[in-house]
């Protein structure tokens, strides 16, 4: 599904396709048949009717040339073009269109976040573009993949375009589900149940394996003794894996998921000491890197947690010694290598202790998702202020960045 797999259903497509006058596109023998009386793409024919024909379904422009222009529109605009012609609804179903287009949205991330209002405990779903620039005005509410009202919704990862929600039942608030939902085309799935109760603060991890070209999703406990388990979605069971060795315990309260970078997820591991550890997508080995030096040496009470922006792994530490709570940012440029941890900035800020960054804008600016001490609940922020787009904090809500992908999840299953 990716590369190899879209190069080879690329082939030559267009010049394989030679359908009828219901079809896609009139070939040579067909259009030569034609009445000498008629002119083709708009122009009037010679007939006693006065209206101009517009042949719609034959492609003026090279193909390739379509498929770019059209791979660069938002989803929304894709779906309702679907109806121009049955050449672009053919179109812009071809799995090949569908990775064009998901590499161009990686360029324009998006936030989805999950509300839950003050009155009555309704969640709701919004959408917003990522931009510094973009008004509020732009925030999309998002119809709710069921038709049930939950007791309580939770996002926990997403990867091309599809994300994880963990919904509770409103009449049984121990039982809970999860779906694999496209925000941007409202389609979902529901994904089987685990061997293990998903209860306990379980992780989840999601991303897409290369070289079986399947994607899977990885939960992982923070206790030793309750064994990981992995999901490929192709097959749709679950399987435990085996522990990692070392008596390390996961620590995976400093984020929603864990956090997929180079085929590989990743959360924080402490066996006297702290480091990054990591579970491989594809042979599922453990791993771990070594945390910075400057992380080791933090005094009082500290917070720890892994990320990812701008496809780089992230640590971000929080700590509260004599009243002063400092935030840090450290990005390994170079992936598994020690000395490559950077610090990125330090932040004095008791409102960021409890804090996960998700997203790096282009100015350099991070937003982060945490417990606002000024008022009730979680909300998001930037490390300069209040985060404009999404002001309100008043109740609890999660979030994730993202981008806006035409992959059905009925397609991964």
């Amino acid at each position: 599904m990716k590369k190899s797999v879209a190069n080879t259903k690329r082939g030559n497509l267009f010049n394989q396709i030679t359908i009828n006058d219901g079809g896609i596109v009139r070939c040579q023998q067909q259009q030569k048949k034609k009445k000498s009386d008629q002119i083709c793409k708009g122009k009037r024919t010679s007939n006693n009717s006065s209206r101009e024909q517009m042949d719609i379904d034959e492609p003026h422009f090279k193909e390739e040339i379509i498929m770019e222009i059209l791979s660069k529109l938002p989803v929304r605009s894709i779906l309702r073009f679907k109806c121009v012609s049955k050449y672009w609804e053919t179109l812009m179903s071809d799995p090949y269109f569908k990775m064009m287009h998901l590499n161009h949205a990686k360029n324009s991330q998006k936030l989805v976040i999950s509300q839950c209002c003050p009155e009555g405990n309704i969640f709701s779903m919004y959408c917003l573009p990522l931009s510094s620039v973009q008004p509020v005005e732009n925030v999309q509410k998002l119809d709710f993949p069921l038709i049930s009202t939950p007791y309580r919704c939770a996002i926990q990862g997403s990867c091309d375009g599809l994300v994880i929600i963990c919904v509770n039942d409103n009449i049984d608030v121990e039982r809970n589900i999860r779906l694999l939902w496209n925000p941007s085309t409202g389609e979902s799935v529901l994904l089987p149940p685990p061997v293990f109760s998903m209860t306990g603060g379980c992780r989840l991890g999601f991303g897409y394996d290369s070289t079986s070209g399947d994607y899977k999703i990885l939960k992982i406990y923070p206790q030793i003794d309750i064994p990981g388990e992995i999901l490929a979605l192709k097959s749709s069971s679950w399987r435990t894996v085996d522990k990692h060795h070392g008596g390390i315990c996961n620590v995976i309260s400093g984020t929603h998921s864990l956090p997929f970078v180079n085929e590989a997820f990743h959360w924080i591991g402490v066996s006297g000491n702290y480091s990054v550890v990591s579970f491989s997508i594809s042979n599922e080995v453990y791993g771990e890197i070594p945390l910075p030096q400057q992380i080791l040496c933090l005094r009082g009470n500290i917070y720890i947690g892994v990320s990812v922006l701008e496809g780089l792994l992230c640590v971000h530490s929080s700590s509260n010694h004599d009243r002063n709570v400092s935030f840090k940012l450290w990005v390994l440029k170079d992936y598994g290598v020690k000395e490559s941890w950077n610090a990125l900035f330090i932040i004095e800020d008791p409102c960021l202790f409890n804090t996960i960054p998700i997203y790096r804008f282009e100015d350099g600016e991070v937003l982060f998702w945490g417990i606002n001490v000024d008022c009730p609940g979680h909300s998001f922020r930037t490390s300069r202020g209040p985060f404009a787009l999404w002001p309100r904090c008043d109740t609890f809500q999660t979030g994730t960045a993202f981008t806006g992908s035409l992959i059905s999840p009925k397609s991964v299953i």
